[in-house]
């Protein structure tokens, strides 16, 4: 009768409750060590039916049921399922750990691997197993015995450092919240966005308005508001989360630099350098110098650039806006004022187009046209009332994959955007199992009556988010250790991301999903073109912004000397290098990067950099051949989309475009060349 224990079909949500998850995990957990147990005592020499397949079976159970209770911690959050959360997550992590390091199952796979016939296997299962023997050594098989026991002590203290990352960083930011009487202080600010403040006044029972630190709510203030106190008072609350400036249970200084020192001591014992060596193993990417290398080389041609953002907007600050001084809750609403300014059109007036009825037609449209697929809606048991369910089928009429749908902020939801597998596609002894996703983004709800509406950004992100599901959904790959993104290296799981971005610039696919949200109209060819001279507006910034990020991630993991300076210091230093835009010295932005400390990109997060070279490339070609032809569609899906982690992404990208990867695409498009 436990629904975490189903695994026949689709997630039974409507039926998980917190009482379920410690039974699942303890029952799952024993019958995963019996397995182990049973398979690696056989005397016969293992062979992928009776060694490889039963224990991919027996993890993907483990895998789905604790997939859904990750999950629900994610986008439903209580302090009861936050209280088993954590009592299993150390249970679970010792798991991993000890099956990371089992000698027993190392020999069987190594044996496996030498084995006369290994060759005679599929190339997806040749790969499969060459990934496991790489995550034994990464895993700590190799080991001695005296040390076994303190990797895993150290895999377990990570996950739990993790976990309390992201809660402190979510607590933080629920905690802060401002109410307003007066309409007056939030001159400028949409009219959608103050409907929004005064329903989540109302649903406390108040009047006036009720701002909090969600992004639907900080970032119209941080772009519209011409309050400027009060974007400084948002700022700073925001900028401080979970730091010292708060309770100290909430505060991530500690975390962080406890996760960093156990990173470099796990790396260490694995015989690398540094905890970056390490996390390379198993990308696209070879050596930590040879991603600083490649964000140098794209700081040096992007800092001109962003000079010139930075220049334009301090001299049109000053002229047009009595700001003199630019600070840094000053720079989206002085961006939005010179882009209204120069492009004669506002976000505002933009996203009055994007009703999200109208958006996911268009999205569909475009997927449907690429890769002659039909996507519908469809029922399935979900968390909460707002999320939606879709299926995708083939031409045939044959069901290719489905996912959830979960768009708007709520307080029990971590920030951001993400995709995350529910089911993975792979044979089993009856067909196919149909592979499903999440997909996760955190916008305005409905307000007023009205269908929600999205900004510009936000559809980018939305089709971000839809092509990581796409990539996994639409993989043709039948083992599940290389189906969809699994077995992808993490410096190109990005590219099927950010190729779809590109689509929403393309005027044959806005024309497609817009219909102003009270007229109808659709969004006019002179609107667009605005839009589209915009495009690249404060790109210089942008790139610069995303490469700071990404080299304090690589030095913190490479180089980093915690008796030297402290990871704030570190930041500082590379600003004041990189950076055209210098917080205040309270900014505690480290102490927010769930990206590094509680999410999977440590010493990867120049991955978004990285793939977009990739991504930018496969795009020319579309736009060599036109964007919606569904010949270099179904080519992508073919070499790209398809093979899944089932070889080398480097290999996948030059079957597709028929040569190396080259960075003049992602400049043509960034407007620096």
């Amino acid at each position: 009768m436990n629904p975490l224990l189903n695994f026949t079909g689709l997630p039974r949500f409507a039926e998980i409750k917190p009482e379920h998850v410690s039974p699942a995990v303890d029952r799952l957990l024993a019958e995963g060590r019996a397995l182990i147990k049973r398979l690696v005592a056989a005397d016969a020499a293992p062979d992928w039916e009776g060694f490889v397949a039963p224990l991919e079976d027996g993890h993907e159970h483990l895998a789905r049921a604790w997939g859904q209770v990750y999950h629900l911690h994610s986008v439903l959050d209580s302090p009861e399922l936050r209280a088993t959360y954590n009592e299993n997550l150390p249970k679970i992590t010792q798991y991993y750990a000890e099956l990371g390091q089992h000698a027993g199952l190392y020999r069987k796979y190594q044996t496996l691997r030498g084995q006369r016939d290994f060759q005679s296997l599929s190339s997806e299962r040749r790969k499969v197993i060459e990934n496991e023997l790489r995550d034994f050594r990464l895993g700590g098989a190799d080991l001695p015995a005296e040390q076994k026991a303190r990797f895993l002590a150290i895999q377990e203290a990570l996950a739990k450092l993790s976990a309390k990352f992201e809660e402190n960083l979510l607590d933080a930011t629920n905690a802060w919240t401002r109410f307003i009487d007066d309409e007056a202080e939030l001159a400028g600010v949409p009219d959608d966005t103050k409907a929004l403040f005064r329903e989540l006044a109302e649903a406390d029972g108040k009047t006036g308005f009720k701002l909090n630190l969600q992004a639907p709510a900080f970032m119209p203030i941080m772009q519209f508001c011409s309050n400027r106190a009060l974007r400084e008072e948002m700022y700073r609350a925001y900028v401080t989360r979970a730091s010292e400036f708060g309770p100290d249970a909430l505060d991530n200084s500690k975390p962080i630099d406890r996760i960093v020192e156990l990173r470099g001591e796990a790396a260490r014992m694995l015989g690398f350098a540094n905890y970056a060596e390490r996390s390379l193993e198993a990308k696209m990417a070879r050596t930590p110098a040879e991603v600083l290398d490649f964000l140098e080389t794209l700081a040096h041609r992007a800092k001109p650039y962003a000079e010139r953002d930075m220049a334009e907007l301090r001299a049109f600050a000053a002229k047009g806006l009595a700001l003199p001084d630019l600070a840094a809750w000053d720079v989206g609403y002085a961006s939005e004022k010179l882009r209204e300014a120069c492009y004669a059109f506002s976000e505002q007036e933009v996203k009055q187009y994007f009703p999200e009825p109208v958006v996911l037609t268009g999205l569909f449209r475009l997927v449907e046209t690429l890769y002659g697929l039909t996507i519908r809606a469809d029922q399935a048991p979900v968390w909460h009332d707002s999320v939606k369910f879709y299926a995708i089928d083939d031409r045939a009429g044959q069901r290719v994959g489905q996912f959830y749908l979960d768009l708007y902020a709520r307080d029990s939801k971590r920030g951001g955007a993400w995709m995350d597998d529910a089911i993975t596609r792979r044979r089993k002894a009856d067909g196919i199992q149909t592979p499903a996703a999440y997909l996760t983004c955190n916008f305005t709800r409905p307000i007023g009556g009205k269908p929600a509406v999205f900004s510009h950004d936000e559809v980018v992100t939305l089709f971000h988010e839809f092509g990581h599901g796409l990539h996994h959904l639409l993989t043709r790959v039948e083992e599940l250790g290389v189906s969809g993104i699994n077995g992808v290296e993490w410096d190109a799981v990005e590219l099927p991301s950010q190729f779809m971005e590109n689509f929403c610039w393309e005027w044959d696919v806005l024309k497609h999903m817009t219909a102003h949200v009270e007229s109808g109209a659709p969004l006019p060819r002179t609107l667009f073109d605005k839009m589209l001279a915009a495009k690249n507006f404060q790109a210089g910034m942008q790139t610069l912004r995303q490469i700071e990020f990404a080299l304090f991630d690589m030095h913190l993991y490479s180089d980093f000397d915690p008796t030297a300076q402290t990871p704030l210091q570190l930041l500082a230093a590379l600003r004041q290098r990189v950076a055209v835009v210098i917080p205040p010295d309270y900014n505690r932005f480290p102490n927010t990067f769930s990206h590094i400390f509680a999410g999977g990109y440590a010493a990867g997060y120049y991955s978004y950099k990285w793939a977009e070279v990739l991504s930018a490339d496969v795009y020319a070609l579309f736009e060599e051949n036109g964007v919606l032809n569904p010949a270099i569609g179904e080519r992508f899906w073919s070499e790209i989309l398809g093979v899944g982690g089932s070889r080398e992404a480097i290999e996948s990208f030059k079957a597709f475009r028929g040569r190396e990867p080259t960075i003049d695409a992602l400049l043509r498009h960034n407007g620096m060349v």
